[in-house]
């Protein structure tokens, strides 16, 4: 799952034409956390991955792997 959710954040970034300082702005949290969350281990806590959420207009079920759309 983690892997998953590394690889739809950046996805979802970069469909989104949004950087990394945009998305830290709206969620906040510093920009080297946002970019830690898709190259490291470090997952958001549950507050900040709802955020990441609304500010990317993403289902959590699909930015987690466990639906596909």
């Amino acid at each position: 799952m983690e892997e998953i959710f590394k690889r739809r954040l950046y996805e979802e970034m970069k469909q989104n034409k949004i950087t990394t300082e945009q998305l830290a702005a709206k969620i906040g949290v510093s920009a080297a956390m946002v970019t830690q969350y898709f190259t490291t281990k470090k997952l958001p806590r549950l507050d900040t991955f709802t955020k990441i959420c609304k500010a990317l207009d993403i289902s959590a079920d699909y930015l987690l792997g466990l639906k596909d759309y």
